[in-house]
């Protein structure tokens, strides 16, 4: 727990660190009662990182050298009665300073400016200006008078406040151990840890439940008020309070109305030490009132006006959610002609004729009551002038003039009017609303005056009809206008914004945990608009009338305690509050008096390397806060400084560990109260090293390689070594040893090339060592005594000798190291030198392996160093020894830099760059670059310019303007050569025009062809890169296809006037527009085109799968392609039987457009069949996939088993998730497997297998997907199975054929039509002969109280999981049985016969069901709820 409190100056002299005496503040504190008061400033602040620390830290080290004094003033000479602190005061300008940091705390205060920055409560004001600062008169001085004020301007009080600040930021934290020991022994005031939200609405079929938990020592006990007043729940046995807790339980299982509790609580938690609250909690209880009942009439409107349809739903707690719906349970389609406004009303822009073809529902869904109310349907009667509702009229381009619909400008539906005001809480969300109406529909625009849009917060809804700021501040508060546009003109509406604020929390009060004859202070600092008030209690009682102390001052958002006691604890609550609501926050006031204790296991062993680093630990805890010191072995002086070094927390850090650093360190805890002491035992530990690391190694395959690790360590260490190849865990197998110092690999193979790495680990170190292996290919057999010894690389050459030394040359001489029974064939000569890159070798020339010395060419100014390494057919010889160094003369540089560039970055720049020279091109000290540089075809004199870089910008150049630019190399010595020049281009700007009358011409279903005019040259401010359309899929002529509008380019290189775009999507309406590219990007757009792609061929089907269960039948399954591009008219499956190279007659099967399955009877269970499947459209059949029925297992002929080792015969028998493998193999017992499977999201996965473990299993595999698979032997890659592919069967199956096309259907319809025919008939006959039979009429059956629901006019969309409603049983093993009375929807299918009562209730179906239950007794067949629907949608 993280507490504040006061720390007293400790008063240690260290004369080993030159540190002067630090003044003690503790028995002062009440004799600096006005000074305690000054400007108590919250523990979270900072100054400058200035901080109790390095201000303390600062203080005995003075500007003038003198030493710290303490000094307080006599009463008699300080008329006010204050006592100064004089803190190597010197006088500056007029200015008190303090040194050191405080120094720089006071200039850092006179930065901020900590008096305008804080505002300095009343009573801090008049306590700064009463503070006296005096002057010495001479340095070191003994004088004591007080000395006259100089005459100047007085120091302004944020000089007082810096000084002051330094002193009372004194103050540090005890952090109370989560030790549960220290936890249980500390005594506490009660603390809120648990409470329910400020508003608390309650579910009224639940039980209510108010929580309030607190902790303290000892347990506080709990007590509640109710709007205010005492609440005695010993009186009302539905009210009990949980055990240990303050939680109120309210049961109503024994009757009761839940509104009779509804109110304002606020729990209090008490203990002796003091009192917490919690929040007032409103508890209120849901509602969700039934819908007014109203007949409504038929809206009459005119084809192309603006309806608005209100819902004005019944209010509920909390609101209901708003939908709409038709009376059929079909939602209604929004777009941006039609749309729900937030209100809940729907807004129709403008009404066409084929808004009639349904009714509208307004739907209220109640959260907690888990209900619907709807209200009676709208129906709408469209007057037109068209009165046929011609379907291709509605892809018209000009829809509204071909159904003689006048167009007109845009007017706003919502919000009425020009302006509007809107004022929202800081925090919340601001939802901004306009819906406009008009022919054609207008389009919505935001914008914000004076500013853009906050485009982290804000987002567009409801087709840019609602703008939504999320998390709103008080800088989004302005002005806010949306534009409403069409084709014949635009409106606009503002909305003034005003952001107001809840209280919110600057500063919370902490908890406050001080020792006995401490000073702290509690915080309370809120902010929000209005500024909200600060009310102090003391354990729930105003602090006015609380028992006065006169250790507590108040001084308005801060109270000081000074010289706290024990009898101080209490718990305070800050309220902060304004009218749009308030913040109340606990804090408690704990003194306590806890001697020092060790909080870590006594004699730890703590074991080091040698030369590390380490920290050893010694956590403690006191109050007062004890100091902490370290001795080693039990004597000597307190460790701090050199080697060591303590931090605040008690650790001491040792810098680098020494083998005399063994051995046993004491830290010891002191305060008043007493001390404590903990011992630490530290070991130093050898490191570990390998000292004989592996090399580099070339071998043969077939051959045996040892690579060789050794490693020193400590004994008394546990040593581990492993080998790593290629950076992962080496599995050592059969063909490997792994040994204590070597790893051997026999018989090595090409998979063994690679890198091995050996890792000598202990608990406390590591260290590892790398090599790489190189394998080569078998050769021929050797035809000589020679050729037959192991071949190595050559040894490296020895003995480098530089001689003939001149200006530009020197001869090197070196004697070859030994060939290795492999002739050298070259000599590679490397060079250093150490001014531009030392270290870094360069090849500088080669040389035949038959020469042992060489003139090398040199470069002027360069301190060379030269190596020799040697080259056979096995490698390189490891690099020999360097020669000695020699330094050239210097001389101008013979070249010049490359690659010189002009391109500007900015649209008024141009950075000129360049390739540095190197060493041997520098040819002297101090190496530069004369840059020069003019515009192009001017004749204007050169700018120049010396650079020591690789680039220099040119700056204010006009947009892409020529330049010539020259840059020469120069020396100590003198200049290059003159360079030629380059032409470079100053900064480009995005084009100033767009392509002018772009035509698009459609070419077939997925291209069009474009035709353009070009720009003018000086619009381009650049170079012209290419013409660029950008064209995305606004929507598909298919009814109900969801597209991506995801915007696509096509790219027309150069100074084009035509292009093609391709790959679009057949039947689809696009858009397009066009612009000019330059270097500096695209340039305005074009005018937006629309064109629409004709009917095309559709994709494959998807997800094509054949299975054959048995051998008599094959079933086919394939899903929708997955692009129709057009109107499908069916498929055509094609199939041929075929055994080997015999293939059968093909058949040719045509589908209905909705089937997606199809059986095939085998006409011949030996032959195995190839299908291919196509979706035909108008335009002609799509892209096909075939498939081949599978081979059956038991009939597929065995491979005879080859000669040499192989794998053959791979089995495979899948399912959805999991697959069983099988395979033949000639190896021998004890050979591991390896099987290897990829899906076809390429993503690859192995199995290792054991010796005779087969069949495997594969698990985790997903249903419907393509493998491939093979098997491997573990030992030898190469040798691998074929490549064979299956694929899983899907977890569910389809069962669902189009049934309007299945004979048996057809024949059920046309039974049940001539019965239902000969019924009409006999009853015809029976009535007119006067026969009397029973009706039940419906409107006639009253309701009885087992249908509860068609009383209040709603229905119960809850699922399992709810709990049921009070008209259910619960039998005894608590499951939940249904009385007759339980009706739900789901009872009920899709029968059409369903209505709604006047007050909106769904009562058809519970007609239906219980005229069936009445009659026969029949169970109705199982049909999906219209509810779930409802729910889904909502």
């Amino acid at each position: 727990m993280g507490v504040t409190r006061s720390r007293e100056a400790r008063n240690y002299f260290d004369s080993t660190q030159g540190r002067a005496a630090v003044f003690s503040l503790r028995p002062t504190f009440r004799e600096k009662k006005d000074l305690a008061g000054i400007l108590l400033r919250p523990k979270s602040a900072s100054w400058d990182g200035l901080g109790p620390k390095k201000c303390l830290a600062s203080l005995p080290t003075c500007p003038h050298g003198g030493r710290l004094r303490r000094r307080w003033m006599n009463q008699t000479m300080a008329p006010s009665g204050e006592r100064l602190i004089d803190l190597c005061a010197i006088w500056d300008a007029g200015v008190y300073l303090p040194s050191a940091a405080c120094n720089r705390a006071s200039s850092g205060v006179a930065r901020k400016r900590l008096n305008e920055a804080e505002k300095l409560s009343s009573v801090q004001e008049a306590q700064l200006k009463r503070l006296e600062v005096t002057r010495p008169r001479v340095l070191g001085s003994r004088e004591r008078g007080q000395v006259p004020r100089m005459a100047r301007q007085p120091p302004p009080p944020w000089v007082h406040a810096a000084f002051l600040l330094c002193l009372l930021s004194l103050g540090g934290a005890i952090e109370i151990p989560m030790d549960p020991s220290i936890q249980n022994e500390l005594t506490q005031p009660p603390t809120i840890t648990k409470q329910s939200v400020k508003d608390h609405i309650v579910d009224p079929r639940d039980n209510i439940l108010i929580e309030c938990e607190a902790k303290g020592n000892p347990a506080p006990s709990f007590h509640w008020t109710r709007n205010s007043r005492f609440f005695n729940i010993a009186k009302d046995p539905r009210v009990s309070m949980r055990r240990r807790s303050g939680t109120l339980v309210i049961d109503f299982r024994s009757g009761g109305r839940p509104e009779e509790y509804e109110g304002e609580y606020q729990c209090f938690a008490r203990n002796k030490f003091g009192t917490a609250l919690s929040n007032r909690i409103r508890l209120q209880v849901s509602k969700s009132p039934l819908w007014p009942k109203e007949n409504l009439d038929p809206v009459v409107v005119q084809e192309g006006a603006p309806l608005t349809l209100q819902c004005n739903p019944p209010p509920g707690l909390p609101s209901p959610v708003i939908f709409w719906m038709s009376s059929s349970m079909e939602p209604i389609t929004q777009d941006k002609r039609v749309s729900q406004g937030h209100n809940g009303d729907l807004y129709f822009s403008n009404v066409m004729l084929q808004d009639m073809q349904t009714d509208y529902s307004c739907n209220a869904r109640f959260h907690f009551t888990h209900t619907i109310q709807q209200k009676n349907p709208f129906t709408l009667k469209v007057l037109t002038n068209h009165p046929y509702n011609d379907s291709s009229l509605r892809n018209h381009p000009d829809m509204y003039s071909a159904r003689g619909v006048a167009e007109r400008t845009p007017s706003f539906m919502y919000p009425q009017g020009t302006a509007s005001s809107q004022m929202v809480l800081r925090g919340m969300d601001l939802l901004l609303e306009c819906i406009a109406s008009g022919v054609p529909t207008p389009d919505i625009a935001w914008y914000k005056k004076g500013g853009d849009l906050p485009s982290d917060k804000a987002k567009f809804e409801n087709f840019n009809k609602a703008l939504r700021i999320t998390n709103v501040s008080e800088e989004d508060s302005g002005e806010y206008f949306c534009l409403a546009s069409n084709k014949m003109g635009s409106i606009r509406h503002t909305i003034s914004v005003r952001v107001k604020a809840a209280p919110y929390w600057l500063d919370e009060p902490k908890n406050l945990i001080l020792a006995p004859g401490e000073d702290g202070r509690l915080v309370c600092r809120a902010n929000g608009n209005p500024k909200p008030t600060v009310q102090w209690m003391v354990n729930g009682e105003p602090l006015q009338s609380a028992p006065p102390n006169p250790n507590r001052e108040v001084a308005g958002d801060t109270i000081i305690f000074r010289d706290t006691q024990i009898s101080s604890r209490a718990v305070y609550q800050c309220n902060t509050s304004n009218e749009h609501g308030y913040l109340l926050a606990n804090a408690f006031v704990s003194v306590l008096d806890v001697p020092p204790r060790m909080l870590s296991p006594r004699n730890q062993l703590i074991r080091v390397i040698l030369y590390n680093r380490t920290r050893l630990d010694c956590p403690f805890f006191g109050s007062p806060i004890p100091t902490l010191r370290w001795f080693k072995n039990g004597q000597g002086s307190n460790l701090d400084g050199g080697n060591y070094h303590v931090y605040e927390n008690g650790s001491l850090e040792i810098k680098m560990i020494r083998k005399e650093d063994q051995g046993i360190y004491t830290c010891v805890a002191t305060n008043i109260l007493g001390k404590a002491e903990n011992q630490v035992r530290l070991e130093v530990k050898d490191p570990t090293r390998i000292y004989r690391m592996p090399e580099d190694q070339v071998a043969k395959r077939g051959t045996t390689v040892q690579l060789e690790c050794r490693v020193k360590h400590d004994p008394s260490l546990k040593l581990t070594v492993s080998w790593l190849k290629d950076d992962e865990p080496l599995y050592i197998g059969n063909r490997m040893k792994k040994e204590d110092d070597s790893l051997t690999i026999f018989g090595v193979a090409e998979r063994d090339q690679g890198s091995y790495t050996c890792v000598a680990s202990t608990e406390l170190d590591q260290d590892l060592a790398k090599a790489y292996l190189t394998v080569l290919a078998d050769q021929a057999t050797p035809t000589n005594r020679l050729a037959a010894l192991p071949k190595g690389r050559p040894d490296r050459p020895r003995d480098l000798e530089l001689t003939d030394l001149a200006e530009r040359s020197v001869r090197l001489t070196w004697i070859p190291g030994d060939a290795n029974n492999s002739p050298i064939t070259d000599y590679v000569v490397q060079f250093e030198e150490d001014q531009f890159q030392p270290g870094v070798w360069h090849d500088h020339s080669k040389y035949p392996g038959s020469v042992n010395s060489a003139v090398l060419r040199l470069s002027p100014y360069v301190n060379y160093q030269f190596r020799v390494i040697a080259i056979n057919e096995v490698g390189s010889s490891h690099p020999s020894l360097p020669s000695e160094r020699y330094r050239t003369s210097g001389a101008p540089p013979e070249s010049n830099p490359g690659d010189v560039k002009g391109e500007g970055t900015r649209k008024n720049n141009m950075e000129i760059t360049w390739t540095p020279m190197n060493a041997t091109s520098a040819f002297g000290p101090n190496l530069r670059y004369i840059v020069k540089w003019r515009r192009r075809e001017t004749r204007e004199a050169w700018n120049n310019v010396t650079v020591w870089g690789s680039r220099y910008v040119v700056g204010q150049t006009p947009v892409y303007v020529p330049y010539e630019i020259r840059v020469q190399a120069e020396n100590d010595f003198g200049k290059g050569p003159e360079p030629e020049s380059v032409i470079g281009y100053s900064g480009e700007d995005y084009p100033r025009a767009a392509p002018t009358e772009v035509k698009v011409r459609v070419m077939n279903s997925t291209a069009i062809s474009l035709q353009w005019n070009r720009v003018y040259s000086d619009t381009v401010q650049g170079q012209l890169r290419e013409y660029r359309a950008y064209y995305w899929r606004e929507s598909s002529l298919l009814k109900n296809l969801w597209v991506s509008q995801k915007r696509q380019q096509a790219s027309f290189p150069g100074d084009r006037l035509r292009g093609m775009v391709s790959r679009l999507f057949p039947y689809s309406n696009y858009k397009l527009e066009m612009v000019v590219v330059n270097g500096r990007g695209d340039g305005p757009r074009s005018e937006t085109k629309e064109f629409t792609t004709p009917e095309g061929v559709p994709s494959a089907p998807r997800r094509f799968r054949v299975r054959q269960p048995n051998l008599e039948t094959i079933n086919l399954e394939w899903d929708h392609p997955e692009h129709p591009n057009g109107i499908m008219i069916g498929y055509t499956l094609k199939y041929v039987a075929f055994n080997g190279t015999k293939v059968g007659k093909q058949i040719v099967e045509n589908f209905s457009p909705n089937q997606t399955k199809f059986t095939v009877q085998r006409t011949d269970p030996v032959s195995r069949y190839r299908f291919t499947l196509s979706a035909r459209t108008q335009v002609g059949s799509g892209e096909a996939v075939t498939e081949e029925s599978p081979a059956p297992p038991n009939e597929a002929t065995p491979t005879a088993a080859p000669d040499e080792q192989s794998i053959w015969n791979v089995t495979v028998l899948p399912n959805s998730k999991w697959a069983n493998i099988t395979w033949k193999h000639n190896f021998g017992p004890g050979t591991d497997f390896v099987v290897e499977y990829i899906d076809s999201n390429h993503t690859k996965k192995t199995v290792p297998v054991k010796a005779q473990a087969q069949p495997i299993q594969l698990t985790d595999l997903y249903p419907g997907m393509t493998y491939t698979l093979r098997v491997y032997s573990r030992d030898n890659e190469g040798i691998s199975s074929t490549v064979i592919t299956f694929m899983t069967s899907t977890a569910y199956t389809n069962n669902q054929a189009d049934i309007a096309t299945q004979g048996w259907f057809i024949g059920l319809m046309c039974a049940i039509a001539l019965l239902v025919l000969i019924l009409l008939i006999v009853c015809f006959i029976k009535r007119s002969r006067g026969g009397k039979y029973p009706v039940r009429e419906k409107k006639d059956v009253p309701l009885g109280p087992e249908d509860p629901k068609e009383e209040d006019g709603s229905f119960d969309y809850s699922d399992e999981d709810n709990k049921p409603l009070q008209g259910s049983q619960t039998s005894l093993d608590g499951t939940i049985k249904q009385q007759e009375s339980d009706d739900s929807l789901v009872d009920y299918g899709e029968g059409g016969e369903g209505q709604f009562n006047e007050d909106g209730s769904f009562i058809g179906q519970y007609t239906v069901k219980k005229d069936k239950e009445e009659t026969e007794g029949n169970e109705s067949s199982e049909a999906t709820s219209p509810v779930n629907a409802i729910y889904s949608l909502a």
